[in-house]
């Protein structure tokens, strides 16, 4: 790979082909990164939020928040607000989990904000109100030790996405959470 060289896509578009990490932060080239997820694929609502829960389960936001960004773009214009709103929480954890509390708390906040007026419909079986709950309680934690860690002695690393994964449906989660 010429790293002089823009990478591009089929079409030309700019697109950068380093290994990700994890959280989708990029990698140096030639090593070894999680598999990215493909881009405009168009899945129903319950693939959606199944695959989603999935990668979220298994600490990998960055790559929930790319699932999400798909239905908001292919899906109907009433649900785009929705999918937006759950985009921006999986990428508020992602940011929690790398460390940037402001950027991580504000995205929280933003997303929950813009699935509250799902509220009461929980289309899909998307626990609205339990999920928004959980992004501002979270922006709360986070932002606190943001704080915290900014004070004397502070070092301040991310959350673990795998343990504060959010349900999107209300239920069990199968393995004691």
């Amino acid at each position: 790979m010429d790293e002089a060289r823009r990478d591009r896509d089929e079409e030309g578009r700019a697109r950068n082909a380093r290994p990700r990490d994890g959280l989708g932060r990029p990698l140096p080239y030639g090593t070894p990164g999680v598999e990215r997820q493909p881009e405009g694929v168009v899945r129903s609502p319950q693939e959606t939020v199944r695959e989603a829960q999935r990668l979220l389960d298994a600490g990998m936001p960055f790559h929930a928040h790319e699932v999400f960004e798909d239905a908001w773009k292919s899906g109907p214009d009433a649900e785009r607000e929705l999918w937006r709103g759950l985009a921006q929480m999986a990428v508020g954890l992602t940011h929690a989990a790398r460390g940037n509390t402001a950027g991580g708390a504000r995205l929280l906040r933003r997303g929950a904000s813009a699935v509250e007026a799902f509220g009461g419909r929980d289309p899909h079986g998307i626990g609205v109100g339990p999920l928004a709950a959980w992004a501002r309680e979270l922006a709360g934690r986070v932002e606190a030790a943001g704080r915290e860690a900014a004070g004397p002695g502070g070092g301040g690393g991310g959350v673990d996405a795998a343990a504060e994964a959010p349900r999107l449906r209300p239920g069990p989660r199968g393995d004691g959470r």
